[in-house]
């Protein structure tokens, strides 16, 4: 009996390129390579460690833990609550918020995706460059997405014009979607009267901001990361804003995320966590525990917190001392590179062409994404200048 060939009929699918670039950085037998591409944060020695408050955590849950029972669609009350005092402080720009948990900050984006698109007519609107998978998840639900050049590569200057003109012609009912702070891929930090400025014209024009809110406390700090989305909040009717803990917490693989609702009538918060769990419902069921468990023992317990805030303050002195570093190493090959100083967490994007990329890594054993984009916090400071009299010939 013949049986269709179902799988042979798929659509093949390109693998994704940064996931590409690990396996290749891992074959690469060179004892000198670097690997500047994947986004996670290294300390001093190269290694991506445990926190000290994660480990004094999962050693409490060990402890106490009486079960692992499921905790339903819409995840741990404790670490919702917690979580959201750590991030949006007690006032929580003045609005009601209500959210759930989700599988890590992507998981958060695509839930907040699947509750915009329930109004086919609505657009999204995104400046790019931006994380490589924004695009696709908002496309992925059927959402229109609209673009607008938000970052000048060779200039290493935001677009705030070009921005600001956009939204303005945005229609009432659009989504924007918003980096909080240490912008993926650029670093570019917006100042406070470009926060005030999209504050108003959001408001003005009835659109729905979305915040991903991926990296705060590695910029200038926990709530100087904050502060423009509580302004946009405090100005808005309405606002979503998707959490990952994977950066702050070095929380990685254990994806732990939440996506938040704020405006001022609780019922209708509650309408949209309804319809949040009950898309996590038919896609994952719930989401995973362990996470959200270790976030909640440390944010609820002050000597945990203390430690956990201290060392989030060590990683973000060492991103800004490579920064430093980078400033002036890269700034002698392109002088607007000296940017990188004033740009913030563990991301910058160098103006160098993709073929430039791909002979940088076959000839010195350099791997970044074809983007440019560069970690920062994948170099140790002493080994600043090299890395940079390597690039410097290949940039744009």
């Amino acid at each position: 009996m013949n049986t269709p060939a179902f799988f042979d009929s798929l659509t093949e699918q390109k693998p994704d390129p940064l996931l590409e670039l690990i396996a290749k950085f891992a074959a690469d037998p060179r004892s000198g390579k670097i690997d500047l591409g994947v986004g996670v944060y290294r300390d001093e020695t190269g290694r991506t460690p445990v926190m000290r408050a994660v480990k004094a955590a999962e050693h409490y849950l060990w402890e106490t833990q009486e079960s692992k029972s499921y905790i339903g669609p819409e995840g741990d009350p404790a670490f919702l609550r917690a979580l959201a005092l750590e991030v949006f402080g007690e006032r929580h720009g003045g609005r009601l918020l209500a959210g759930i948990q989700t599988p890590g900050g992507t998981g958060a984006l695509r839930l907040a995706a699947e509750l915009l698109a329930l109004d086919n007519r609505r657009k999204i609107w995104i400046g790019t460059p931006t994380w490589v998978n924004h695009q696709a998840i908002f496309a992925a639900v059927g959402l229109q997405v609209g673009t607008y050049r938000f970052f000048d590569i060779d200039k290493q200057a935001v677009l705030i014009d070009e921005m600001l003109t956009t939204l303005q012609d945005a229609a009432p009912g659009d989504a924007v979607l918003l980096q909080t702070s240490c912008h993926n891929p650029t670093g570019a930090g917006l100042s406070q009267q470009n926060w005030r400025d999209i504050a108003a014209i959001i408001a003005s024009n009835g659109l729905l901001p979305l915040f991903d809110n991926a990296y705060q406390g590695l910029g200038r700090g926990p709530i100087e990361d904050a502060a423009g989305m509580i302004g946009v909040i405090e100005t808005v009717g309405e606002a979503m804003v998707a959490v990952s803990c994977s950066k702050s917490f070095s929380l990685y693989r254990e994806r732990t995320g939440a996506v938040y609702l704020f405006g001022d009538q609780q019922a209708s918060l509650n309408k949209g966590v309804g319809n949040l769990a009950s898309h996590a419902r038919t896609s994952y069921s719930m989401p995973p525990a362990h996470g959200a468990a270790i976030v909640a023992a440390i944010l609820q317990n002050p000597s945990r917190r203390q430690v956990w805030v201290d060392e989030l303050r060590e990683m973000r002195i060492r991103i800004a001392e490579i920064r430093g570093a980078a400033a002036k190493a890269f700034g002698q090959f392109h002088p607007e590179l000296a940017n990188i100083a004033s740009q913030e967490g563990m991301f910058s994007l160098l103006p160098i062409p993709p073929e430039n990329v791909r002979q940088l890594r076959a000839e010195h054993g350099i791997y970044m994404p074809d983007s440019g984009r560069i970690n920062v916090a994948g170099m140790r400071v002493e080994d600043v200048a090299s890395v940079a009299e390597r690039i410097g010939p290949y940039l744009a």
